[in-house]
């Protein structure tokens, strides 16, 4: 069989998406933009497309809106390959009422929808990650191993593996231990690659590393629905670590960029390093396109800028205005005289019409888009949001919290403008 007719893929939506608030209070962490026209969920999607993977399911459960209307308006496969992406959210039935629980609980739930789609594995990704990988290539160890199952990880120096989960991985990389996020320092040295596994890394080091899960797992079907008829919520925490001398379990080492999104200071960063002249993950790889949705959008206009390092996307209007370090997502509007230094701007859902541009003016408020004369540094104006003219952003020296009646939001030392807020004129935050 070929990997499109043996493998499904299901991508993990997540829970409420708290460490990313507020940008996930009116979306799920996989619809949240990237990189100016992006999603988050485009990326482990385009990944199985890359990889010959074309039967992919998502599962989520808080704020699917958008998510539903960018996946039906984007991925469309002809009728003769049996290609989908399909969301399942949480759903009341007879026997439950209740939300997922956990990882393996949501995948444990949806185990019933998968029988209908003739599979031998299990492609497990998580919805919040940038990384390009060859599933392929995963598979293809998982089948030569005659492993039950396979996790990816990627080799993390020891004084950078906190809040992670780690492996002890024998010199063919069956794993013999599994430890969800050690703190004591003891642990984490016995959980170090040996000597015979590191002079094999692309990327050695005088610092020993730990082999840290990716979130990403191969199961063979049969031991994915043996592994799940328990009460087990998480595959990292508790699933995992019981199979362990039960399954035949195997890593596969990953060495390129990978970075988990799933705080807003690791999404503003993210985005930003996207934004340099030799990005870590690149965006232009023409053997392994990032898909997204087709909006038909005019190309950009600017208008006497001056412009430094910075991401634009489609349908922009920028007028006489300085950017240096910034990501602009679509129809972007940034109006004269504005300065944007390290700053994330998603842009709109549409464009106002003229009938809208007047009645803003009539009822004194400001149009979509960031307004004249503006200061705006370290921060992220999430879509449809309103900046008036004259209105200065910066976190720095404030605490995380709420300012301007709620309308921003300082987290992790990053500003938030959340979608659709308006700031008055002459703001100061």
């Amino acid at each position: 069989m070929t990997t499109q007719k043996r493998v499904l893929a299901v991508i993990m939506g997540g829970g409420r998406g708290t460490r990313l608030s507020p940008l996930t209070m009116e979306r799920c962490k996989p619809a949240v933009p990237l990189a100016g026209k992006y999603r988050l969920v485009d990326i482990p999607i385009s990944n199985c497309i890359n990889s010959d993977i074309n039967r992919i399911f998502i599962l989520t459960q808080f704020n699917t809106a958008s998510l539903h209307r960018h996946i039906q308006s984007t991925y469309h496969f002809d009728p003769f390959g049996g290609g989908f992406v399909d969301i399942l959210s949480a759903e009341q039935t007879e026997t439950r009422t209740d939300w997922y629980q956990g990882t393996a609980d949501a995948v444990r739930r949806n185990l019933v929808h998968f029988r209908a789609s003739s599979h031998d594995l299990v492609l497990i990704l998580s919805g919040d990650q940038l990384y390009r990988m060859d599933f392929r290539e995963i598979i293809a160890q998982h089948l030569e191993t005659g492993a039950d199952v396979t996790i990816s990880a990627i080799p993390f120096p020891v004084s950078k593996v906190e809040g992670l989960g780690l492996m002890r991985v024998q010199d063919d990389l069956s794993i013999q231990q599994f430890v969800e996020k050690p703190k004591d320092p003891a642990v984490i040295q016995s959980l170090t690659l040996s000597p015979q596994i590191e002079t094999k890394l692309k990327t050695p080091s005088s610092e020993k590393h730990c082999l840290a899960s990716m979130g990403i797992y191969v199961f063979n079907r049969s031991v994915l629905a043996e592994a799940l008829d328990n009460t087990m919520t998480d595959f990292g925490k508790e699933v995992i670590p019981n199979l362990l001398g039960k399954k035949k379990l195997f890593a596969h080492i990953f060495e390129g960029y990978w970075e988990d999104i799933g705080t807003v200071r690791a999404f503003f960063e993210a985005n930003l390093a996207l934004a340099q002249p030799l990005p870590p993950f690149n965006f232009f790889e023409p053997s392994a396109p990032i898909y997204t949705q087709d909006r038909y959008l005019p190309a950009s206009k600017l208008n006497k800028c001056v412009i430094d390092h910075v991401v634009i996307g489609d349908g922009s209007i920028l007028t006489d205005s300085t950017l240096r370090h910034c990501v602009l997502g679509v129809r972007c509007y940034i109006g004269e005289g504005s300065v944007l230094e390290d700053a994330i701007v998603m842009g709109g859902d549409y464009y106002e019409t003229e009938e809208q541009l007047r009645d803003n003016l009539a009822q004194g408020r400001p149009n979509m888009g960031v307004g004249r004369n503006c200061r705006i540094k370290h921060a992220i104006i999430d879509k449809n949001a309103r900046i008036g003219d004259n209105v200065i952003l910066s976190p720095e020296g404030k605490a995380d919290g709420t300012y301007a009646g709620g309308a921003v939001v300082v987290r992790d030392g990053v500003l938030v403008v959340p979608k659709g807020a308006t700031l008055l004129p002459g703001t100061k935050v």
